[in-house]
């Protein structure tokens, strides 16, 4: 779990400084089309936001928790009922929801992307689990003991929260088959820390903690001559692994080693065949597989890596020849995917020390740049800028590594949302008008702030 400290200090909740005793957990699911925690965040610290404030928000891209209210302040996440108000004893904590849902009345909502949405409740369900584990060691509290875990809805059932139907109401009309029950015994799971000898082992699903900046840092160094097509494809490592639960900067770093950082020297397989990590060359002289874009075989890798790490059914189509030929679940850890490390003698390599190589790669390319992950959320945005050259390109991502939209700024004054670290600015900032898709970013070198 990663947890980053975020408080909310212009709301009105945090300068009231109430402070309660911590009786218990309270989960939420913001009620909105919007997996970016950044979006509240950034709306609620005000002094205008005198409505609501938890403790907690839960990322959909990433899982990542920011932490908005000291956990022992009062909040307001869950108004009151008959018996008076949750907000007095429990801790709230919101998860945010996929952008792919649409709200048609109540808490009915009709769905664009099944697997997407999956993909984002699946993720922060699993924070949600790991958060709740450490604020019920912290606190002291069981969380299967009645009234310590609520969601909402059980707290408007038991007369301390309004009326909704959260988070249940999302996971039921996802299919996802998670309950309140389940959700306490996985946090009771989680608290023992159970492992089997296997602290310190590095998952294979999980959420990506390495940037796609971090990866092109790092891909440049170790091959100054890397084409700007594999540069340009590494997002979809952290796109692909995010819809199958998988880690996108596992695959990457494997996809180095498959391929000598991508100068394909000494590999079965050419750039071309779109196969990174050398899928379908079984014995000496085969050329493997090949795939009709990168995209494809980056999802394949995703796909051959989850059969390895995990039981659970794939998001989206299976394309990987040889999904069917590996025993599902047999290397939950990087360090199981060498044969002669996994404990039935299965992986994904024959090679000695495979597993260890690949987490060597992917702590070499975390260490690059030394990204300060929370930059983009403490700037004061949105905020107004002024062009003043006609030709300002608008990219599809921050820094130029990313394709130009073939689009310019014009001469004018235009609204920045987000502000980014990239390659070739200082500082690139995301247009009001390109939010959605997060799809146009400007150089802010060349923009005065009005």
């Amino acid at each position: 779990m990663k947890l980053v400290e975020n408080i909310l200090t212009r709301n009105p909740c945090y300068t009231a400084g109430r402070k309660i005793t911590v009786k218990g957990l309270m989960l939420h699911s913001v009620g909105c089309p919007q997996p970016k925690a950044s979006v509240f965040i950034n709306s609620w610290n005000s002094l205008s936001h005198a409505s609501s404030c938890v403790h907690g928000f839960i990322d959909g891209n990433d899982g990542t928790v920011y932490q908005t209210l000291p956990w022992n302040h009062r909040g307001w996440h869950c108004g009151s009922g008959n018996k008076g108000s949750g907000n007095n004893t429990h801790i709230g904590v919101e998860m945010c929801e996929p952008a792919c849902i649409k709200y048609t009345a109540g808490s009915n909502f009709t769905c664009s992307n099944l697997a997407e949405a999956k993909a984002v409740a699946k993720r922060t369900y699993e924070a949600a689990v790991e958060l709740f584990a450490m604020l019920c060691r912290k606190y002291s509290l069981n969380p299967l003991v009645d009234g310590v875990i609520i969601s909402h809805r059980e707290g408007h059932s038991r007369g301390i929260a309004s009326n909704h139907g959260d988070p249940e109401h999302l996971w039921t009309q996802l299919g996802l088959g998670y309950t309140m029950d389940g959700f306490r015994k996985a946090v009771k799971v989680a608290m023992s820390g159970a492992s089997s000898g296997t602290d310190g082992y590095t998952k294979i699903m999980g959420n990506a903690v390495a940037t796609a900046e971090q990866m092109r840092e790092y891909l440049k160094k170790k091959n100054p001559d890397v084409v700007q097509s594999v540069l340009g494809m590494i997002p979809l490592y952290l796109s692909e692994g995010r819809a199958e639960g998988v880690r996108g900067d596992i695959a990457f770093a494997q996809s180095c080693l498959e391929t000598g950082n991508f100068t394909f020297s000494g590999s079965a397989v050419t750039l071309s065949q779109n196969n990174f990590c050398g899928m379908g060359v079984t014995s000496n002289g085969m050329k493997g597989n090949s795939f009709d874009t990168p995209q494809l075989g980056i999802r394949m890798q995703v796909q051959h890596l989850k059969a390895y790490a995990s039981k659970d059914a794939l998001a989206n189509d299976c394309i990987d020849p040889r999904f069917k030929y590996v025993t599902r679940g047999c290397a939950e850890y990087v360090e199981w995917l060498g044969q002669k490390e996994n404990p039935a003698g299965k992986g994904w390599a024959a090679g000695a020390g495979y597993g260890e190589k690949i987490l060597a790669i992917l702590k070499a390319l975390m260490d690059e740049g030394k990204v300060q992950f929370m930059e983009s959320l403490t700037i004061s945005a949105p905020y107004m800028v002024r062009v003043n050259i006609p030709d300002l390109n608008i990219r599809r991502g921050p820094g130029t590594g990313y394709a130009k939209t073939g689009r310019y700024t014009g001469i004018g004054s235009f609204t920045i949302v987000e502000e980014a670290d990239g390659e070739g600015a200082s500082k690139w900032g995301l247009l009001k008008s390109c939010q959605d898709k997060r799809d146009g970013w400007i150089s802010l070198d060349h923009t005065t702030r009005v």
